[in-house]
């Protein structure tokens, strides 16, 4: 296992004695979070959900047909959790309800999104409250994940013909894919969902991060022999230039599958990431959409990406057993989230609206650019419960 290049953080000073967050400054954060789903309540219920990304600040309607729908239930068992009011469990389970039918009928799950949509919905309504439509759904997610395996090359293909050479590739976003099926083995008794994740992991990290810490969005592997082949990205500015939501992917990613894992070995690789990430952001610590942006660039910035680096930072923490870098973890949680509350949150709910603004879902394809996004909200919220209370992660 190669390790790769840890940087000194360029201002160690400006982590490692970061203010801690108040409890007023995370109540402040969780009060508009609340009142922003409450009043997407009023739109979202009876199996709708938002669109991924918000239009002029607005989410669509649609049906449970998309990647990022699992975002909004989530947002509603965390809603739940952090205020015992039932009304967010009741709407989670209707929308279980409609997972549960989404998988049955194998609707729109030809990809490895089946984490993002089944892990903050399913998996969370079980751990939450018993659900045993929960378990269910969650079971067979995992069962369709598992036909993206690619034995050869002991990994899970992204996207597209299993038996096409063009998207024989994996991207760095199925770090949050996998930990559904170490969740299936634990309760299954089934060794092989769990055996098959972290085969997947460990050809993430030999492959999609780069020796300075810098990912990868995408890396295709050689159909016939199942080696690598070329990085590339799909999201990110270019080929060798680090996409702001992929490596806050990575930076969430590697401690949560370390935590299933046990394999500690393999945390030099969050560090080295965590570090390349945090040199790089603005004056005010939310990063631009992608790394190679600075202050002054004139890009736009992606609040959602930050809001996956906070939930990276508090797994990171939660696991260092040395005192200077669970400070950093720590301090770079803190400066993220405060920032995050006081410059990036709605202050007034609107029906419809997102929690976070300034996020990014596609440049290239000019998709949700400096507006709103599902997963954003979802995990500004999900690091907000990280401080507030003792979470079961439903990753």
């Amino acid at each position: 296992m190669g390790v790769p290049f840890i940087e000194s953080l360029a201002d160690i000073k400006r982590w490692n004695s970061a203010k801690h967050l108040s409890k007023d400054e995370l109540e402040l954060g969780l009060i508009r979070c609340l009142a922003q789903i409450d009043a997407n309540m009023s739109v979202f219920g009876n199996g709708q959900f938002p669109t991924p990304a918000t239009t002029n600040g607005l989410y669509g309607v649609m049906g449970n047909d998309e990647w990022t729908n699992g975002f909004w239930t989530g947002q509603l068992w965390l809603a739940y959790e952090l205020t015992g009011e039932f009304r967010y469990r009741t709407l989670a389970e209707t929308n279980v309800e409609s997972f549960l039918e989404r998988v049955e009928r194998r609707h729109e799950l030809d990809h490895h999104d089946l984490g993002f949509l089944y892990t903050p919905s399913c998996v969370a309504a079980f751990k939450v409250c018993g659900s045993e439509k929960g378990r269910r759904a969650a079971i067979l997610a995992a069962d369709q994940l598992m036909t993206r395996w690619q034995g050869r090359g002991r990994f899970f293909q992204a996207w597209g013909p299993m038996d096409s050479p063009n998207h024989y590739r994996i991207i760095i976003d199925c770090l949050l894919n996998v930990p559904l099926l170490h969740w299936a083995s634990d309760v299954t008794g089934d060794p092989t969902y769990a055996a098959c994740a972290r085969d997947h992991f460990m050809t993430t990290c030999a492959h999609i991060i780069r020796a300075d810490g810098s990912a990868f969005h995408t890396f295709y592997m050689d159909p016939t022999t199942g080696g690598p082949d070329h990085g590339a990205t799909r999201q990110g500015y270019s080929d060798d230039s680090a996409w702001a939501r992929g490596q806050a992917w990575g930076i969430d990613g590697i401690p949560i599958n370390i935590r299933h894992t046990g394999m500690s070995g393999y945390r030099d690789y969050a560090r080295s990431m965590r570090n390349y990430y945090l040199n790089r952001l603005p004056e005010d610590s939310v990063c631009y959409w992608d790394l190679v942006f600075g202050d002054g660039s004139g890009q736009p910035r992606d609040s959602s990406a930050a809001a996956i680096a906070a939930c990276g930072f508090a797994e990171m923490a939660s696991q260092e057993t040395g005192e200077e870098e669970r400070t950093i973890d720590e301090g770079a949680l803190a400066i993220t989230l405060r920032s995050l509350i006081n410059n990036y949150t709605n202050d007034g709910p609107e029906p419809g609206a997102p929690i976070l603004r300034h996020g990014v879902y596609s440049w290239h394809s000019r998709k949700g650019v400096d507006e709103g996004n599902l997963w954003g909200d979802y995990f500004f919220l999900e690091a907000i419960a990280r401080k507030l209370i003792t979470w079961n992660p439903y990753w």
